[in-house]
């Protein structure tokens, strides 16, 4: 299958760009960036996604069977300082690409979040009416409803929520940027009463590459890992699974109010063979970034044997 992918540099479009030419795709590859890796099956092409002439027409000359769009400002605190940038890349452009996947007869999947939901009625099944409490779930769900809108009929919309995982640049997921700050010497402040269910990057590319070998799945789904952690509990595991001392890097904070986004994935379980998994299978995919290797080593002594290869 010829899937283009926007988004590619990023923590989900990467890996499952891993999975998809593993499994013999061939990907085309969308980066605002020249340096994505030479992977065979692969095609890089740095393309202006803000540009939507520039955009219709990249598509309508390549016509792809397929189209993944990883492509969003996923910060809320970037969001909330760039919202005429946010629309235009979380709302606007999936409307785009949607009108373009329906005119093409293209599947279509879109990559969401939980965070269209309020976090006060966990676990949210995908039947579930969705209520962003900030501009960023505003955004993402003014997105789903455009794909569900333009695209329906070949389209997936699927949720997930804190993703773990080696990233292109080792400084995308949420392991990856604990690791950079303890490196530079920072105590990181993390919530104990937001509860999320952390899934791990690669089993992310292998759904996601498995509903385009399904065209018989549209909708909203969810997909996530199979325990509620708080941010302050994952990290306080990821630091004991490498000997530190979570009282030296981390700091137990409390939001304003409770906040549970679980995300209730049995719709989807029982339709693909990619299983859910328990943080305990994530913590053994967690690596520790290159950059913080030396630093690693010289505070614990230890080592990390397995270094991540593309």
């Amino acid at each position: 299958m010829q899937i283009i992918c926007t988004g590619a540099t990023g923590l989900v479009g990467f890996n499952f760009i891993k999975e998809a030419v593993s499994r013999g795709h061939k990907i085309t590859a969308i980066s605002n960036s020249a340096d994505f890796p030479k992977i065979g099956g692969v095609e890089t092409v740095k393309l202006d996604l803000t540009d939507f002439s520039a955009v219709e027409r990249f598509f309508l000359d390549r016509f792809p069977e397929a189209i993944l769009n990883c492509a969003a400002i996923s910060s809320p605190a970037v969001v909330d300082k760039n919202p005429e940038l946010a629309h235009m890349l979380n709302a606007r452009l999936p409307e785009k690409l949607a009108m373009l996947a329906n005119h093409m007869n293209s599947r279509f999947i879109h990559i969401s979040t939980d965070m269209v939901f309020d976090g006060t009625c966990a676990p949210y099944k995908n039947t579930d009416v969705p209520c962003p409490f900030n501009l960023y779930g505003q955004t993402k769900l003014m997105a789903e409803n455009s794909v569900l809108k333009y695209a329906a009929p070949l389209s997936v919309v699927l949720r997930i929520s804190h993703v773990c995982g080696r990233s292109l640049k080792q400084n995308r997921s949420f392991d990856e940027k604990l690791f950079l700050a303890f490196a530079r010497g920072e105590k990181v402040e993390l919530p104990d009463n937001e509860i999320k269910r952390f899934e791990p990057a690669s089993r992310v590319g292998e759904l996601i590459t498995e509903l385009f070998e399904r065209p018989n799945i549209s909708g909203i789904y969810h997909y996530c890992g199979l325990d509620s952690l708080s941010r302050y509990q994952a990290a306080k595991l990821i630091c004991e699974k490498f000997s530190l001392d979570c009282e030296k890097f981390i700091i137990k904070k409390n939001l304003p109010k409770d906040i549970d986004l679980s995300l209730d994935m049995s719709c989807i379980s029982s339709r693909v063979k990619t299983p859910a998994v328990n943080f305990s299978e994530i913590l053994e995919e967690i690596k520790i970034p290159d950059s913080c290797l030396k630093w690693y080593e010289n505070l614990t002594g230890k080592t990390q044997i397995k270094r991540f290869k593309i």
